[in-house]
Parts: structure tokens; sequence; C-alpha cells
């Protein structure tokens, strides 16, 4: 038995081994300079959501003019739901397949999540491995999600804030809904209220899948003594969790289980990426990976 694990040890080194000279060899050879952007979305296959979308299309072609663009989604479901809409996008493995095959040499990778979650790091570490290929990218980088510095979260902090109603009242509450994660990420929708909070104590940050939740956001709202509160997505695009978990009829809807705790409420149905001061910020990520090129 130890023999056996032995031999399958010494054959994995092998094939490492060979796969790292393939490699090495693979980028030997001299070829014109091709640089390329992938930009990576969750998804959404809401139609009035691809406003957000475009927006980021419109930007970063606008600061990348002679760089061809591609997207993909990491979502499986939601590429699985369009294709049967007639509408194909790639995930990121394919996307980055064909980009190989169009000779490609550099390719700038940009993450359009929030934040640095377990779909981020997928997308790293999957990125990665085309620059290790045979014959694979000279250079491959992936630029950080919307989150991921203090600046960011500052300069996220003042771009909400921008776009809230005007006609909101300082006494009532604005709460933005995140995503939410198991991963450690999620750390960051608590850092981003309380940066919120020293700017205007009656703004929130709560999560579908995450901590803090409806009910941690309602007990504050409640002890505060708030009655009326604005709903806005913190997701890039107003999709399926800002049309039914956020501002939807369901009984366990953040607009439903508020109202009937009294507090009138009153849904924004705008991603983030249809801020164009939200927007920069994914920008200057992408901008920051293409200066290594």
């Amino acid at each position: 038995m130890k023999m056996n694990k032995l031999s399958n040890f010494i054959v994995i080194l092998f094939i490492i081994f060979c796969c790292n000279i393939a490699s090495a060899s693979g980028h030997k050879h001299k070829r014109p300079v091709k640089k390329g952007i992938l930009l990576v979305a969750f998804g959404s296959s809401i139609p009035e959501a691809q406003v957000s979308f475009e927006n980021i299309d419109k930007q970063v072609k606008a600061a990348f003019p002679d760089i061809p663009v591609r997207w993909a989604y990491t979502s499986s479901m939601i590429r699985h739901k369009l294709a049967k809409q007639g509408k194909h996008l790639d995930s990121p493995e394919v996307a980055l397949a064909k980009m190989m095959d169009e000779k490609f040499t550099h390719v700038a990778v940009q993450s359009l999540h929030t934040i640095p979650g377990e779909e981020f790091h997928d997308l790293r570490r999957n990125a990665h491995f085309f620059g290790n290929m045979a014959d694979g990218f000279d250079r491959i980088l992936v630029g950080t999600p919307l989150l991921a510095t203090d600046e960011d979260i500052g300069r996220v902090v003042s771009a909400m804030i921008k776009h809230i109603p005007e006609e909101r009242n300082k006494k009532d509450a604005v709460l933005l809904m995140g995503h939410g994660t198991p991963h450690p990420s999620n750390a960051f929708y608590a850092a981003l209220m309380y940066h919120f909070q020293q700017k205007d104590p009656n703004i929130f940050v709560g999560t579908v899948e995450g901590f803090p939740e409806i009910d941690d956001i309602k007990a504050m709202l409640l002890k505060k003594k708030i009655k009326k509160a604005y709903l806005m997505p913190f997701m890039s695009v107003a999709g399926d969790h800002a049309r039914n978990d956020m501002a939807g009829e369901e009984e366990d809807s953040w607009k439903s289980v508020l109202t009937a705790a009294g507090i009138e409420c009153v849904p924004i149905l705008k991603g983030t990426a249809e801020y164009d001061e939200i927007v920069a910020i994914w920008v200057d990520h992408l901008k920051t990976v293409m200066s290594h090129f």
C-alpha cells in the first residue's frame, strides 16, 4: 500500500514537472502583444437589470477604447436561464479559452463582484491556470471587486449617499441590501455600515444570505423609533433579489417585514452599477491591472 502511494506521488510530480516544462517552452515563442479585457459578473436574467451592465461596458470601453472587451457570468444558473431565451453568455473559463484561441497574450480579468468572496477567489485561482498553460497567456491578472480596501469603502459611502433620494428626511432610515455570504468577506458589510453611520446614523446595511439579516436591521430601526425607510439594493444590478427579496409582496420580503412592523417602505430599484461613481471604482481597479502590462 505504501509503495502504491509512493508510486502515485512520483507520477504526480512527474506530470507537474512536464507541465511546467511545457508551460515554460510555450512562452519562449515570440508573438505580437495582444491585450484584452474580460469583465466577469455574477450575471442577471432580469431584462430591466441589463442597464447596469451596459453602463459598466460603456465606461470600460471609454477608458480603454483600443482594447477588446469580453464578458462572462459566473452563475451557471443565470447562464442556463439566458440560454433558454436564446442569449448565450460564457463562463469565465470558456471565455478565457476563446481568448486563448484568438491569440490574446495579455488579459485583464476584472471582477464585477461587490466583495472578495468565494466567487472572486475561484475566479482568480482559475484565471491564473490559463497563464501557466503551454502557449497560454503571457500575462493574466485579476482586478479586485468593488470593495477591497478602506479607500474603496470611503468612495462607496460617498457615492451611495449622493444618490439617496433628495426627499428623504434625516429621520428616515436608508437600508442597503447586500447579497451576503458565509465566506469571511461578509465582514465587509458590517465594516461598510460602520463607515456609513459615521456620516449618517440612520443608514444601515443588511444582507439576504449573511449578517446582518433583516430581523437584525428591523430591531435597530424599532429601537430608534424610525417610521419610514428607503430600501436600496447594494448589488451591481437591481435583479431578482432587489425586486423580490427586497421590494416584493411576499411576506418575508424586506418591504413586507418592515411594513408589518409599522415602518413605511420606499423601494429604489437601481443597481449600484447604474451610478457612474460606483462603476469608476471598478474601472480604477482595472486600470491598476492594465498598468502592469
